[in-house]
């Protein structure tokens, strides 16, 4: 079980891994039965939600794990507790949970649960051993993604969007600003952020998002990275709108080849994603 749990938790939260693990016997992943409770957005964000997503699909296609998917709506603790107790009393084992925000919820059912195995993704607070802290080094794939900013920059002038000033998503910027300075010293980054903690709705208005790129096209930036869940969304659209006004800005994509779900306009002005 502890196998199979690491297994569909990496692929989960990457959707690199599968292929890292020793395949179980197909009548052992068939008994198995995986929950998966999404963030806020939940499957179909074309982000952090579908990355996890994808990466059970995998699963159940390549071992013939079965699962359930729930989705937190108005993203109380009370109700991520609700959906993670749920999927624990219908017998699923292991129990993955996109988001730290469900750090708490989990700890809270995993107690009363110690036969049941937990998976947070970006959380490494909960020190259960039926809890394992899914946690990556964001700050480097950021790193990367400010070189290629900063060479792909014709004005010098690049921004960062984020979804929530959080310790977890400053690591994304302080990453990436240090990638772009790195390569040109001369560039600037603009780093603004959706919402400012503890309003999480930053992760999931693209409306919102698309305000703040917009306001750094119009002071010259050309290439912006968006780390912000739903809401980088705002940003693909924002410079889709410039390119049809004549204007070239590039955008980064986060947390999945954000690519391969955008629309054909939007993937004219892709650079790359960080993943």
């Amino acid at each position: 079980m502890k196998k199979i749990f690491r297994l569909v938790a990496a692929v989960a939260a990457a959707a690199l891994a599968v292929t890292a693990f020793v395949a179980p016997s197909a009548t052992a992943a068939s008994k198995v039965k995986v929950g998966l409770a999404y963030d806020i957005g939940g499957r179909g964000d074309k982000s952090f939600n579908d990355s996890a997503a994808a990466g059970l699909d995998a699963a159940k296609k390549k071992f013939g794990v079965t699962a359930k998917e729930v989705t937190v709506t108005t993203g109380s603790d009370s109700e991520r507790t609700d959906k993670l107790r749920l999927l624990a009393k219908a017998g699923y084992n292991p129990i993955i949970a996109v988001g730290f925000l469900y750090a708490g919820p989990i700890k809270a059912v995993a107690l009363d649960y110690p036969n049941v195995q937990f998976g947070i993704i970006d959380d490494a607070s909960v020190d259960l051993l039926n809890v394992a802290g899914l946690v990556f080094a964001e700050e480097q794939g950021s790193y990367l993604a400010g070189v290629a900013a900063a060479l792909a920059s014709k004005s010098g002038k690049i921004g960062y969007i984020g979804g929530v000033r959080i310790p977890l998503l400053q690591k994304f910027e302080a990453g990436f600003v240090a990638g772009v300075k790195a390569t040109s010293s001369k560039a600037k980054v603009d780093v603004k952020y959706v919402t400012e903690f503890p309003d999480f709705s930053g992760f999931n208005d693209p409306a919102k998002a698309k305000v703040i790129a917009k306001g750094m096209i119009d002071k010259g930036t050309d290439v912006i990275y968006s780390a912000a869940g739903g809401s980088g969304a705002g940003n693909f659209a924002a410079a889709t709108e410039a390119a049809a006004a004549g204007k070239k800005v590039w955008t980064i994509g986060v947390d999945s080849d954000q690519y391969l779900t955008a629309s054909a306009a939007q993937q004219k002005n892709m650079l790359t994603s960080m993943i």
